[in-house]
């Protein structure tokens, strides 16, 4: 499952029209990669402090990496850049890859930057630039 990201989009206080809606726009840009598949998840174990299971299940997504060297790296740059946009809303992430776990939630986007940059740099492929 090493080649499979997990990605759950919250947003404090939000109903779950507007999270789906979020997700939604997000999966859409994704989809334009070269990535294998994105896929909506309908469950999951919803992470603590999450106010609802359905909310959480609608802000999940598989991405499917594939072989691509540079797969993990395109989604993180949509991401940021999609995060970016937000500025009317603040919607958290939560990342899943392997075993390793990254959150971002209320960063600057200089933060964001280097939290990625650092999540990167951990699946590179030995010798490879990130």
């Amino acid at each position: 499952m090493e080649n499979k990201l997990q990605i759950l989009l919250t947003e404090e206080d939000a109903e779950a029209e507007r999270v789906a809606e979020l997700t939604g726009y997000l999966r859409e840009e994704l989809l334009d990669l070269d990535v294998d598949d994105v896929t909506a998840l309908t469950c999951g174990e919803a992470p603590p402090g999450a106010r609802a299971v359905d909310v959480t299940a609608i802000g999940a997504l598989l991405v499917s990496l594939g072989s691509s060297a540079t797969a993990l790296s395109q989604v993180l740059t949509v991401i940021r850049s999609w995060m970016g946009r937000r500025h009317d809303t603040h919607p958290s992430l939560h990342l899943r890859l392997g075993d390793d776990v990254l959150e971002v939630s209320e960063a600057t986007d200089d933060q964001v930057a280097e939290a990625f940059n650092i999540f990167l740099q951990r699946h590179s492929t030995a010798g490879a630039e990130p």
